[in-house]
């Protein structure tokens, strides 16, 4: 069965486009012009601003011209991940999505649920005929995913709506009216390099397969971080190899998705080799059953360089304020919220970490829903890294979405979730950072809310969506159109 068969017919043919047209962040630009041309066939008043994101705007159903005028929004681009296995071109290649049980997965990539399902509903509305609303917009943003770079240069007084339907979330049921605000951390630890000694052999130790996931969403599940666990197998064996030295690290591809797979070069004594091998799988075992808890897995395995030998390594010092740092980071939860049971207030995730001739740099990603949290864990990342006299910076910070209890909205899509589906839905807040924080700045009169389908393993090439919650959500979409544009 093709996804274009699934109940939405709307929704899925319009994501199986979306998969069809490759948009890593920062490369939307060919799913941008193929949906101004969808707009534009339909009449459409549709356009691109300033930076980039795609506006369309429709007029309301017949008889509901005096209703409020909404804005529907979604992220354009999605999050590049892949296995291992997987020889996929996320700028050339298309998604190959396809159906396990009550699931929607990709071959070996993340599917681009996150967002692509609010694209593809925003979408179906717009280009529908039989679909009963007020006067709407669609705000299409590009560049979320690495950094919110096209809410962040959205325009004022460009829309005209005063609703805000994000469909961003993901998990059915719920109804979102906060989020959490996030930071860049970059630094860049000074290293220094020295000859390898005679009789040294080099091998690469490679730490991958892990689950890996979504740094606001999946932090709190205690799963594994290469970096991490990389970090601790090249420390912790100076014990019993304190002649071992780094001559490579690379770890982590995104500052938002917990680092799935790193590699370290070491370089130590050749007779002490089958003993290190030994350790490494003694590690190995050691981690799986530290992450077995989360339902995680992880594997290390030690292959000889001996065609690709390096010439030189980390003299002791720096090696050891390196690996000193990147242990002592923090990493995970850093504080649960004491407002929402079970949220995520503050963490941090180690992300990524490149070792070069100059440097060793690291970035992580520090969210919080409480900015003078989130400037106290930039501040306990700082004095990490000072002992091994890095270069802290932070940048790209972007603000949280403070909810809104008394919200007229919230009271409306609430009635209308019990209405629909004749129970409750769920007040929630969420550890990730939606766009409604930066547009709630430009757009201080707008009443939001977030809702979407239900979605799992974001950010890895584990992600799947629940193809049951994606016609509740459809159907609550919907109902909540009709019921926000009924004349009083």
């Amino acid at each position: 069965m093709n996804i274009t068969q699934l109940k939405p017919h709307l929704i899925w043919h319009y994501f199986n486009q979306l998969c069809e047209i490759p948009r890593p962040s920062k490369h939307e630009q060919a799913l941008v012009t193929h949906i101004l041309k969808l707009a534009h066939t339909k009449n459409l008043d549709a356009f691109t601003d300033s930076a980039g994101n795609v506006i369309i705007r429709k007029p309301a159903s017949k008889g509901r011209e005096n209703a409020t005028a909404i804005v529907m929004q979604s992220h354009l681009d999605m999050v590049p991940q892949k296995t291992d296995a997987s020889t996929h071109d996320f700028f050339t290649d298309p998604i190959e999505p396809y159906i396990d049980g009550e699931w929607v997965t990709a071959n070996g990539t993340t599917l681009g649920a996150d967002n692509g399902i609010g694209v593809a509903a925003i979408l179906a509305v717009m280009l529908s005929e039989d679909i009963e609303h007020g006067p709407l917009e669609a705000l299409l943003t590009v560049d979320e995913e690495a950094g919110m770079g096209g809410a962040t240069n959205l325009e004022a007084g460009v829309l005209n709506a005063r609703l805000l339907l994000n469909l961003d979330t993901e998990e059915e049921g719920e109804l979102y009216v906060g989020c959490a605000g996030g930071i860049d951390v970059n630094i860049a630890i000074p290293v220094e390099w020295e000859a390898i000694p005679d009789h040294y052999t080099a091998l690469r130790l490679s730490v991958k397969d892990l689950k890996g996931g979504h740094s606001g969403i999946d932090i709190h599940k205690g799963l594994g971080n290469a970096v991490k666990l990389a970090t601790r197998i090249a420390l912790e064996s100076r014990h019993d190899f304190p002649d071992l030295r780094i001559s490579r690290f690379e770890g982590g591809t995104l500052r938002n998705a917990i680092p799935r797979n790193s590699e370290i070069t070491v370089v130590l004594p050749k007779q002490q080799q089958e003993d290190f091998e030994d350790y490494v799988n003694a590690m190995t075992l050691l981690f799986r059953s530290e992450l077995s808890a989360a339902n995680d897995t992880v594997t290390a395995d030690i292959h000889p360089q001996n065609n690709q030998s390096p010439s030189k390594c980390l003299t002791n010092e720096s090696q050891l304020q390196l690996l000193n740092a990147l242990y002592r980071c923090p990493n995970g939860v850093i504080k649960m919220s004491s407002i929402f049971d079970g949220v995520v207030e503050t963490s941090n995730n180690l992300a990524t970490v490149s070792l070069n001739e100059q440097s060793c740099a690291a970035q992580c990603l520090v969210r919080s829903s409480d900015n003078t949290a989130r400037e106290k864990a930039c501040a306990l990342i700082q004095s990490v890294f000072s002992e091994a006299n890095a270069n802290v910076i932070t940048d790209n910070a972007y603000p949280g979405w403070q909810p809104a209890p008394a919200s007229p909205l919230l009271t409306t899509m609430q009635n209308v979730y019990k209405n629909t589906f004749g129970k409750d839905a769920k007040i929630q807040v969420i550890h990730a950072g939606l766009e409604c924080g930066l547009l709630g700045q430009k757009y201080p009169e707008w009443d939001m809310i977030s809702f979407g389908p239900t979605i799992r393993g974001a950010h890895s090439p584990d992600e799947r969506v629940h193809i049951e919650s994606v016609q509740l959500f459809w159907t609550y979409l919907l109902a909540a159109l009709k019921k926000l544009s009924t004349p009083k």
